[in-house]
């Protein structure tokens, strides 16, 4: 399912039209990835959670050249499932 499949999911299962539905997905990803920027965590329970790992900076090798790389530090998010989630998948 794309982006696209969820807003017209989201129309036909509320009385919103197609603009108002893309406005709630929207929505609903833009504050999870304000909050995911800030560091925070985001939980939905028995579905998922979201949230941001750090990684510290070493030195990498590049692979053609052989010559030693400093690879900075990074942050990067990360997807959990939920219980929930992993049950109805299992079926």
């Amino acid at each position: 399912m794309n982006k696209l499949e969820l807003i017209q999911a989201l129309k036909d299962a509320t009385d919103l039209t197609k603009p108002q539905a893309a406005d709630v997905v929207d929505t609903f990803f833009n504050e999870m990835a304000k909050e995911l920027a800030k560091g925070g965590r985001v939980e939905i329970r028995g579905l998922c959670s979201f949230f941001v790992k750090e990684y510290d900076g070493y030195t990498g090798r590049n692979p053609k050249t052989g010559q030693k790389v400093k690879i900075k530090s990074k942050k990067l998010p990360f997807f959990k499932a939920g219980k929930e989630l992993k049950e109805r998948v299992d079926r």
